[in-house]
C-alpha cells in the first residue's frame, strides 16, 4: 500500500521550485545594466573557444575597474580576439578595447531611452518568474486535487492545502514584484 500523502514534503517541493524561479531572476536581473558597473552585466556571454561555447568566466577574470569601466582579463591571449568580439555582439552596446591581455569595458551612460527599454526587459523577466510560478501552483493543486478525487485526503484537507498553496503563490509573486520594484530603481537611478 501506497505511504499517505504528505504536504510537508509537497510544500517543500514547491517552495524548491518557486525559489528556483527566484534565482533565475535575480541571475536575470543581474545581467540588466544599471548605472553601476557590475562583472554580473558580462555573465552571461559567451565566448567560441578552443572550438566550444563558453562562458566567459571560464577563459577571463571580469572585475570593476572603476564606477563606469569593467576589465576582462584574459587567461590564454590567443583567445582574446574571441572575448572581444563576444562582448562587442553581446547587444549590451558595449565597445571594449583589447590592450594585451586585458579588455577595457568602458559603460557609456544610459540615455533615458535604454532606461526606458532596460526596465521593460526586467518587467519582462519578472512576468516571465510570475508565469513560471503560477506553474508550480498549477502542480501543487492538482496533486493536491488528485490526492482528494482518489479519497486520500478528506476534502477539508484538500481544501486547507490548496489555500496554503495559493498563500505560498501570493507570497512568491510578491517577492517578485518587490524584485522587479528594486531593479526599477536601480535603472532609472541617474
Amino acid at each position: 500500500m501506497a505511504a499517505p500523502p504528505s504536504f510537508p514534503d509537497l510544500r517543500k517541493d514547491l517552495v524548491r521550485r518557486m525559489d528556483g524561479a527566484m534565482e533565475t531572476l535575480k541571475k536575470e536581473f543581474a545581467g540588466l545594466r544599471t548605472g553601476r558597473a557590475s562583472p554580473a552585466l558580462l555573465e552571461p556571454i559567451r565566448v567560441e573557444a578552443y572550438g566550444t561555447n563558453q562562458p566567459l568566466s571560464q577563459v577571463a577574470n571580469i572585475s570593476v575597474a572603476g564606477p563606469g569601466l569593467l576589465s576582462v582579463q584574459v587567461w590564454d591571449k590567443s583567445v582574446t580576439k574571441a572575448v572581444e568580439v563576444a562582448i562587442r555582439d553581446a547587444n549590451l552596446g558595449l565597445n571594449p578595447q583589447a590592450e594585451g591581455q586585458v579588455i577595457r569595458v568602458p559603460l557609456p551612460p544610459l540615455t533615458q531611452e535604454r532606461r526606458n527599454d532596460l526596465a521593460k526587459q526586467a518587467a519582462r523577466y519578472a512576468e516571465a518568474t510570475k508565469v513560471a510560478i503560477r506553474g508550480v501552483r498549477r502542480d501543487g493543486m492538482e496533486q493536491v486535487k488528485g490526492w482528494e478525487t482518489k479519497s486520500l485526503v478528506s476534502k477539508d484537507d484538500a481544501k486547507r492545502w490548496s489555500d496554503d498553496v495559493q498563500k505560498l503563490t501570493d507570497d512568491y509573486v510578491k517577492k517578485t514584484d518587490a524584485a522587479l520594484s528594486e531593479k526599477e530603481k536601480d535603472i532609472k537611478a541617474v
